[in-house]
């Protein structure tokens, strides 16, 4: 693990954020937008699962491995960055209201925990009156159509729900913060990333997908919990990937 006091760290993890960098990239742009397009073609179950798989293994390994050789890397400057954004302007009016309101916090996970049932609600009642389900960015495809299905969707949004925050969220921002030394390149740059990683759900997805990580980053500062964030992302996926499918077309009754 580097230490933030070693000379060469920067340059070691400005070379890794480089290579990093270009790897999401490629893979955003060919990569996944090719399976993407592909799998949108799909008619049988049989190739619909198999891709499912094949993007379960092929995210545990690339955000999963790579979020575990980053914080091998720069693992220390988490703290040095949490302790950073605590100080800034932001983080201090933030604990400024949590001593002055000390249901504040609680009263935010309430608001979100309120927001993704209500999304529900409004998706299921306008999906009602139409024959697709609303999303935002092109997902339709990704909709599971029966059971089988339903449990890759469901391994697909626990799974995403952890590697990605571990690397989004945790990992990589420290390496970033390693990097430059700047703790809002490390939150925005981080979060910019995470959107652009969307590229092959349209532009409609890339704005979305950088909304839903502005506010994990900002659940992620505020409690100062990785595992918060992993439960929150994990949710949102479920939501779409699992409870819309099971609530407007009833999928779960459908076993091939």
């Amino acid at each position: 693990m580097l230490s933030p006091d070693d000379p060469a760290g920067q340059a070691v993890l400005s070379g890794a954020l480089v290579v990093l960098v270009a790897l999401l990239g490629y893979r955003a742009v060919r990569k996944d937008r090719n399976e993407y397009q592909r799998f949108k073609r799909f008619e049988r179950t049989r190739n619909r699962q198999r891709m499912m798989r094949k993007w379960l293994l092929d995210s545990l390994a690339m955000f999963g491995g790579a979020a575990v050789i980053i914080l091998v890397l720069a693992g220390q400057f988490v703290p040095l960055l949490q302790r950073e954004m605590n100080q800034s302007p932001l983080g201090l009016w933030w604990h400024s209201l949590l001593a002055d309101t000390g249901g504040l916090l609680p009263g935010f996970a309430v608001g979100l925990a309120v927001a993704l049932v209500g999304g529900t609600i409004a998706a299921v009642v306008l999906a009602r009156r139409s024959d697709s389900v609303p999303t935002i960015g092109d997902i339709g495809a990704l909709l599971p159509r029966n059971r089988p299905e339903l449990v890759l969707g469901a391994l697909l949004s626990v799974n995403a729900g952890v590697v990605e925050e571990l690397l989004f969220r945790l990992a990589l921002p420290a390496l970033i913060f390693g990097a430059t030394g700047s703790a809002l390149a490390a939150v925005i740059g981080s979060v910019m990333l995470f959107g652009a990683l969307h590229f092959y759900q349209s532009w409609p997805g890339i704005v979305g997908a950088t909304v839903i990580g502005a506010i994990l980053m900002v659940l992620y500062l505020a409690t100062g919990s990785i595992l918060v964030a992993i439960v929150a992302h994990a949710l949102i996926d479920l939501r779409s990937l699992v409870l819309i499918p099971m609530l407007v077309f009833r999928v779960q009754r459908v076993r091939v």
